[in-house]
């Protein structure tokens, strides 16, 4: 908005908000690189505390998977490509 047109309106800003010490793009490299942020299920939460352990549980499961992939083992279906690896998601909620 253009100073013209806050001309007659009242400044709502709280003044915790005051943002006038901030560094233009400060995390703009942070942001491109990206961030894979993912919500885990409570009962998975209550399992995999940290990122180390989610991340090493995901390891051991990719292997699995490759190694399955690997021996001609599965349902017949399509393959996901080479480096990929196929998951399929239970049906229902957890723990049913």
């Amino acid at each position: 908005m253009s100073p013209e047109n806050n001309a007659g309106q009242e400044d709502e800003m709280r003044p915790e908000y005051d943002l006038r010490g901030g560094v233009r793009g400060k995390y703009y490299k942070q942001y491109m690189e990206g961030s894979n942020v993912v919500l885990l299920d409570p009962d998975v939460a209550a399992v995999l505390h940290d990122s180390e352990s989610v991340n090493q549980a995901l390891r051991v499961l990719i292997n699995a998977a490759r190694q399955v992939g690997a021996s001609g083992e599965g349902r017949g279906e399509e393959s996901p490509g080479p480096g990929r690896v196929r998951f399929s998601r239970p049906a229902g909620p957890p723990g049913s």
